[in-house]
């Protein structure tokens, strides 16, 4: 139970360097490039067309995750990859970021908007890989 403990902690630390290090990376990309700063948790769309796309991607990517729900609930067969939760989530941030990135090179006022969001889906993604390939830096046993 005590090692349950120190792993839960551990992780939770872990998670909270590696949030750290990527909204540092994004305040020092956004400062470079002269960017106004997206606040956390906020929809910020940049007019009613990207609000629309977002949300249409929102469904879609919520009706993946109920149909998933279904294939574990009936898991027969098994699941096929592309319906793990973490791969629905995966390919939802890229959409999402890209989706913003599209919105952001065609309507926003600064046009190096665009280049900090993808900089960021970038370093967010590198980042990532780089703790699932490392097996979170050889702290867990993955």
């Amino acid at each position: 139970m005590n090692n349950i403990n120190i792993q839960f902690g551990t992780l939770i630390l872990f998670l909270i360097v590696l949030v750290l290090i990527i909204n540092t990376f994004g305040f020092i990309i956004r400062k470079l490039l002269g960017v106004e700063r997206k606040k956390w948790f906020s929809y910020n769309h940049i007019n009613e067309r990207h609000k629309k796309l977002d949300w249409s991607l929102r469904i879609i990517i919520l009706s993946l995750f109920f149909i998933s729900y279904f294939m574990i609930d009936n898991d027969t067969l098994g699941i096929p990859w592309y319906f793990e939760t973490w791969f629905i989530l995966f390919v939802f941030s890229i959409t999402s970021e890209m989706l913003r990135a599209f919105m952001e090179w065609r309507y926003a006022e600064n046009k190096r908007d665009f280049v900090a969001t993808i900089a960021e889906m970038v370093f967010m993604i590198s980042i990532v890989f780089l703790v699932i390939t490392t097996g979170f830096f050889g702290l867990f046993n993955v």
